[in-house]
């Protein structure tokens, strides 16, 4: 099989995932209303209530993110650049595909910008940090 059927194949995959995901998302969002429209239950029940929407509310905030990567996979296929490190522009290898379609880069650009604690093809913005007023007490860091 040659890389362009590869990649044909694999847009069907992307396709089919994003659908699936959009057709959770759209249950989860019935299911939410339905709970908020129940009420009742003593304070376990609303605590049990409580840390099950958290968990759907996180789980639904994972899928809009793979939706996401899905989304752009897709645009950079009918780009033609799907396939491409977006670093490098170097392919990147079948099988990084076929285990993740929606790899940006390849292996070796991903692994530097793991190790050197950065996001490849991202470029940090400390504008945010250096234009906020540090005379307020509500100011608050987080460096872990």
């Amino acid at each position: 099989m040659t890389r362009k059927s590869t990649l044909e194949a694999m847009r069907q995959v992307l396709i089919k995932r994003r659908d699936a995901i959009v057709q959770a998302m759209s249950g989860d969002d019935s299911l939410l209303k339905n709970f908020s429209q129940s009420s009742g239950g003593d304070v376990v029940d609303f605590a049990s209530d409580s840390a099950m929407g958290e968990l759907s509310s996180q789980l639904a905030e994972v899928e809009n993110r793979e939706l996401q990567h899905l989304e752009v996979a897709l645009k950079k296929m009918k780009a033609g650049t799907f396939g491409k490190c977006d670093a490098c522009q170097s392919n990147i290898p079948l099988a990084r595909l076929q285990a993740l379609p929606y790899a940006a880069y390849c292996i070796t650009c991903k692994r530097a910008a793991e190790k050197a604690g950065v996001q490849p093809g991202v470029e940090v913005d400390w504008s945010v940090i250096l234009n906020q007023d540090l005379s307020s007490d509500s100011v608050d860091f987080n460096f872990s």
